[in-house]
């Protein structure tokens, strides 16, 4: 009997074996996939939030050299499909995708997932913007300016603009986009951590078993009060700022702003579910409240009520 449990323990492991690694080719093949969609225009804003996701699952499910084999695999195919955008691209994305399946290896919480993937993409975007600058001696900056005047020149030429739009109104609309960049990169970076981790989360979970910790459930979320007194601060300022949008306060206040906005709005969010939780809604009423919401973000002032105020205590079920 012992040995016939034997054989089959051993049978077994070949078995599990063998599905890990037909699923390491698929999760290769589909790193290949995305890396081939990251070079198509339109199809890359789509992905970008996933584009993690096969490498951060290889990395968590195989040791560390076939990983490595795994990825280096996905990176050439995808160069051969897509030429050296998806090169670029591959690289850019692995490492946020090793931080990620060395924290799910060590069962870290998944704030500290996305905050560290959110501050290592956020890295590597700073980083890039200076290897152009200094290296490569590009101005990606200048080059985003170049890309609105011949926008602009199209479109005036086709008569699509308003009769009062002037050359100032260019070159504002230019310092308005260059001096927004910070907040562009942090809304991406957080945007690709977090959909990064949802979704391999999930996947971890159903093709391996593996249980990955997620969030706190949305009608639980709550963020630091600290954030009221900063967003109070910062619109004081506004009120009180010089207008010269050339000015350091000028533009921390142009991110700054948007940034609680969006930090709030997703407050407003998490209160929604907690009125459906305690009022026994169907549970896509806080799903469609969420959309005015993100579309109108003077809405976001429930978030800051919430945060602010017991206000939840007046609707919890007794």
């Amino acid at each position: 009997m012992g040995s016939k449990a034997c054989v089959q323990s051993d049978e077994k492991q070949e078995v599990n074996g063998l599905n890990t690694g037909v699923k390491s080719v698929l999760w290769s093949a589909a790193a290949a996939m995305l890396l081939v969609l990251m070079s198509v225009p339109m199809m890359n804003v789509l992905v970008v939030a996933f584009m993690t996701v096969p490498f951060a699952i290889l990395y968590t499910m195989l040791p560390k050299g076939q990983f490595l084999l795994h990825a280096a695999a996905s990176i050439a195919l995808g160069y051969v499909l897509a030429g050296p955008a998806a090169l670029v691209f591959g690289l850019f994305f692995l490492v946020p995708a090793v931080a990620a399946g060395h924290m799910y290896r060590r069962q870290a919480n998944a704030r500290t997932v996305i905050t560290v993937v959110t501050i290592v993409i956020l890295g590597q975007l700073l980083l890039e913007l200076l290897l152009f600058s200094w290296v490569m001696q590009i101005s990606l900056i200048g080059e985003l300016g170049n890309i609105v005047r011949l926008l602009v020149s199209e479109f005036s030429a086709q008569n699509l603009l308003p009769p009062q739009w002037t050359d100032e109104t260019t070159t504002s609309l230019i310092r308005l986009m260059t001096q927004s960049i910070p907040l562009v990169f942090i809304v991406f970076s957080f945007v690709a951590a977090a959909g990064g981790h949802w979704m391999a989360r999930l996947l971890l979970r159903r093709s391996y078993g593996r249980e990955v910790p997620g969030l706190p459930p949305a009608k639980d979320w709550m963020m630091p009060k600290s954030l009221v007194m900063y967003y109070l601060v910062a619109l004081i300022l506004q009120l009180v700022a010089t207008g010269d949008h050339n000015s350091y306060l000028d533009v921390v206040l142009l991110n700054m702003v948007p940034l609680l906005r969006l930090v709030f709005a997703i407050q407003a969010i998490g209160f929604f579910f907690f009125l459906a939780d305690q009022k026994g809604w169907h549970k896509a009423v806080p799903l469609l409240l969420a959309v005015p919401v993100i579309l109108f973000p003077p809405l976001s002032l429930i978030g800051v009520l919430d945060v602010a105020f017991p206000i939840r205590k007046s609707f919890k079920r007794t």
